[in-house]
């Protein structure tokens, strides 16, 4: 009986989201080389060579095939990355290897950071029969013989680095996963009932997302084999699906791996969506066929009908199945008739849908076979490309495709649609009647985020140089391969998206062709490449002073950043009632007259250096960017204050203003910066001039009466204290910080009174005291008058901080200039981990704000700074993007190649790369006793600090 899909009841389950993939394939590195040769009609199966060093007598027997479909470099593996040594690396098994890689690219291709993805993510992954392992003992009498010897757990490390049961649960260890980790078997169906599986765990909220997949490697690799009559295996090593002369199928060697996670969360998180799996079935076959290892048209059919009630859908809108494809007369036909009987269950329809198997491309990849059939079709659904079926010539008699719903697809042909949503089927079907089957769905049609910054910051991180050089020439490659790549997607991917390790890479552009041209070439400035293990360094972020306000002062980032555009509307509001101006009209110079020459004044350039100097801080801080310090440079003390709660931000705003009109107010006078150091500038300081402040170990400013600055000046330019000592006059009204600001202490200090002051909620280091501002000087109304008044000790200050974080340090300067960061590179600083990063360029640099703000963002990023990438896009619709994945740098870890060291001699036909060095037994021999010596000193201590402890305490 066939019933309307509109009449079908929807499945009351949340659909799953296949969000990330990765993979290694017979003849295919990756997923992407993997979709090239099927649209291609590529085959992975391929002759074997002849390899005159091994022993095996298969290719003198006349059954013998010479074909293979193997993974490429299968016992090669980057330890070093995973943090595993040598030793161990070999008694891994290989599949364990490949399957940890996977999922860490996987994870990326999703674009989470792999062990640090939000929420619980589960594992549930099998692998095939460890052949590794039986080869192995094959060749090594040492290792029988520890083995034939060991006792019940003496064995533990030959167990877990080979057995089964430790495939998911390793992945979860070292990629840091919480979630339910799951070692699932049901042979040739295990990866897609692992699927099955991961599912049903989110659906039931056990896991926030999940890994899911299979591997399948065997050892010797690329030796061919033996074909029996009537066995599954193909006499020639062709699988012809469905044909008429299909006598079999190529075993193969595969590993893919799925992340999943609940469609209404991958929405919501902007995540890029293959496919939907909108339904699944697993059953078993039961005792219903004529043996263990037989097919089951009912069971399989019944999985079928599970998946598609559970998908709440009807078998009308499927237009595609890839099929599991045996490739026997015997196991096509029970396949087809099994799919037509479900599908009958819901309509009545023939020939509408396509039918295929990657089996004709790659052979039977066993375990790997049904998560690398959900790869297949998910690409074919957001390619909208159907791949054709290999070696099919006229169908199999047995057969009857003519009254089925399904045509076998043997062209590559566009997925065309009419209004409902393209839909496909996946079918596994384990030996032992396990049987599982997808439901899959094209992915819904993500928003087009239309908003983003003028500039973009790609980076890249790698833990080695190696690495860093590979992943820069595919990210190249990417953006010259996808030109319709959305920029600020791809630099938010590579933001949130990937781990950071010590070399670091950025790079700001505009677009993906000055990306391109960019690094291409890897010339600095424009790329910057550091080697940098610091985490967490800790951060000052410095406040200038007067003097660095300038027109149209951070223009771009007030027209592109809502944060600090937000805050810097919100203080010039503020100073309104204060100034009898808006300052922005001040700064950015909209139709205001002599809008420069009144920005010098200082009633107006303290106000206005205040308002993007806080605003700066507010924006760093909503990028994650947590100072460990503040310091501000005279009236940048009052930026830091408001930044740190002392006072509010309207306070600070009210004070700074009024502190601009009083010392505007005073009498004229000058300034004069001296480049000497502060005792020698006290030795030959006339009595009616002071020091207004020491900006450097050697550089310092002198503040009084103007005729007093001019004669100073005149004696140093004629060379009375010295030829070597220069000074230049300051562009100032007023003599600030001197005697002449007295008149202005009280009252501004009344001014302050009427103010609530707290105590620091970010320490700040005072520019006056050259010490932390406790919570009693912080909240005395008479420092912040007498600030005015008193010298500013910048460089102490800072001498003072370097003395506390003389290790790695990020000096940040949050101001319009250069100013403070120019005074601090007159410090003695370590470059090699104290380091110096300006927000914005100088005034007279021909610079780009934005460019060099995100310059300043990728430098913080790259000595280590904690950066909240989410903060830094919290006013974009960003989208994760499918970029290339980490380069592993794999070595080959092989018994083959130990046991080569161990007899001093190599095969000949090609040399084994020595990664396990000769007296590695020796080696572990020692780290053994090294390490039961350091657990027994830990016991020791251990015993004596309970021998030692209060009793009342124990």
């Amino acid at each position: 009986m066939t019933h309307s899909h509109a009449m079908h009841r929807e499945s009351p389950c949340e659909s799953i989201a296949l969000i990330g993939m990765a993979g290694r394939f017979p003849g295919a590195d990756d997923v992407a080389s993997f979709w090239n040769g099927l649209v291609n009609g590529l085959s992975g199966v391929t002759d074997v060579v002849p390899n005159p060093t091994r022993r095996s007598k298969l290719p003198q027997r006349p059954n013998y095939v010479a074909k293979a479909a193997v993974v490429k470099d299968a016992d090669w593996f980057d330890a070093k990355f995973f943090g595993i040594y040598p030793k161990q690396a070999v008694e891994l098994d290989p599949q364990h290897r490949v399957f940890l890689e996977m999922c860490w690219h996987a994870i990326e291709d999703a674009g989470y950071v792999p062990d640090a993805t939000p929420g619980r993510v589960g594992v549930f992954a099998g692998c095939h029969m460890n052949t590794y392992i039986f080869t192995r003992l094959a060749a090594d009498a040492d290792f029988r013989e520890s083995m034939a010897d060991s006792f019940p757990g003496g064995g533990l490390t030959a167990e877990i680095s080979n057995d089964k049961d430790y495939l998911a649960t390793r992945v979860a260890y070292h990629l840091n996963l919480r979630g339910p980790c799951v070692a699932v078997q049901s042979a040739c169906s295990t990866s897609l009932v692992a699927i099955a599986q991961a599912c049903e765990s989110l659906i039931a909220g056990s896991c926030d997302m999940a890994i899911s997949g299979g591997v399948t490697v065997t050892f010797p690799q690329e030796q061919g084999y033996l074909h029996t009559e009537d066995s599954i295996i193909s006499p020639d090593g062709t699988c012809r699906t469905f044909d008429a002369d299909a006598k079999g199928t190529v075993f193969g060697d595969g590993v893919g791996v799925v992340v999943l996670k609940r469609l209404s969360e991958a929405i919501a998180d902007r995540d890029d969506i293959y496919a939907v799996i909108k339904g699944w079935g697993v059953n078993n076959d039961g005792g219903d066929k004529n043996g263990y290892t037989a097919p089951s048209v009912s069971g399989q059919s019944a999985a079928i009908k599970i998946a598609h009630q559970r998908a709440g859908i009807t078998a009308d809108t499927i237009s595609y199945v890839e099929a599991h494809g045996t490739g026997t007369l015997v196991g096509d036909p029970i396949e087809v008739q099994a799919l037509t009987e479900a599908f009958r269950e819901t309509t009545d329809k023939t020939l509408f849908c396509r039918i295929g198997s990657l089996k004709t491309n790659v052979g039977h990849l066993d375990v790997a076979a049904g998560v690398t059939g959900v790869i297949k079709t998910s690409l074919a659904l957001k390619y909208r490309t159907i791949p054709p079926i290999l070696h099919f010539n006229s169908a199999n008699p047995k057969i009857d495709f003519a009254n089925s719903p399904f045509i076998v697809n043997t062209t590559l042909t566009p997925w065309n649609t009419s209004a409902l949503p393209r839909r496909a089927g996946v079918s596994s079907f384990g030996v032992g009647g396990t049987n599982a089957h997808l439901v899959l769905e094209e992915a819904p049609e993500h928003p087009v985020a239309l908003k983003s910054r003028p500039f973009q910051l790609l980076q890249l991180s790698a833990k080695s140089v190696e690495s860093l050089e590979l992943m820069t020439d595919d990210l190249v490659s990417y953006l010259e391969q996808t030109p319709e790549a959305a920029l600020a997607d791809v630099a938010f991917t590579l933001q949130s998206g990937r781990k950071s390790f010590r070399h670091k890479r950025t790079v700001v552009v505009q677009d993906s062709g000055q990306a391109i041209e960019l690094l291409r070439a890897r010339t600095a400035p424009h790329v910057q490449t550091v080697n940098c293990r610091s985490v967490n360094t800790p951060l000052v972020m410095m406040f200038p002073g007067q003097g660095s306000q300038h027109l149209h002062m951070a223009r771009e980032l007030y027209d592109s950043e809502p944060v600090f555009a937000n805050v810097v509307d919100a203080c010039a509001e503020s100073l309104m009632p204060h100034l009898g101006v808006d300052l922005r009209q001040l700064v950015y110079d909209r139709g205001e007259s002599r809008a420069a020459e009144r920005l010098n004044q200082t009633e107006f350039a303290q106000p206005a250096l205040f308002m993007i100097s806080f605003a700066l801080g507010r924006w760093w801080q909503s990028f994650g960017v947590a100072p460990q310090l503040l310091v501000g440079h005279s009236v940048g003390e009052f930026a830091a204050a408001a930044l740190a709660g002392v006072m509010s931000m309207q306070d600070a705003a009210r004070l700074v203003a009024l502190r601009g009109r009083l010392m505007q107010s005073l009498p004229a006078g000058a300034m004069l910066a001296v480049q000497l150091p502060e005792t020698r500038v006290k030795e030959i300081l006339p009595p009616d001039l002071e020091i207004a402040a020491i900006n450097g170990p050697a550089f310092c400013v002198v503040s009084g009466p103007t005729e007093a600055i001019e004669a100073f000046a005149a004696s140093i330019e004629s060379g009375k204290f010295g030829d070597d000592v220069a000074c230049r006059p300051l562009k100032t009204s007023h003599a600030f910080h001197s005697r002449m600001m007295d008149p202005a202490i009280e009252p501004f200090e009344l001014e302050v009174q009427r103010i609530r002051l707290n105590p620091p909620a970010i320490p700040i280091v005072s520019t006056v005291t050259c010490e932390l501002l406790d919570t009693a000087t912080a909240t005395d109304p008479l420092y912040w008058a007498r600030q005015i008044r008193e010298p500013v000790c910048f460089s102490s200050a800072l001498a003072s901080i370097l003395k506390v974080y003389s290790n790695d340090l990020v000096l940040l300067e949050a101001g319009p200039s250069v100013a403070l960061s120019t005074l601090a590179r007159q410090q003695p600083l370590d470059p090699q981990c104290q380091h110096i990063v300006s927000t914005l360029p100088h005034a007279n640099q021909q610079a780009s704000d934005s460019k060099t703000a995100f310059t300043a963002l990728g430098r913080l990023w790259q000595q280590g700074v904690g950066i909240d990438w989410n903060g830094v896009y919290q006013n974009e619709c960003r989208r994760r993007v499918h970029l290339p994945k980490y380069r592993f740098q794999r070595e080959r870890y092989s018994f083959e190649t130990e046991l080569g060291n161990l007899s001093g001699s190599h095969p000949a036909a090609e040399p084994l790369q020595v990664t396990v060095p000769p007296d590695t037994r020796l080696q572990q021999m020692v780290i053994e006793q090294q390490m039961q010596l350091m657990n027994q000193q830990m016991l020791l201590l251990q015993n004596t600090v309970i021998k030692n402890r209060p009793a009342s305490r124990i």
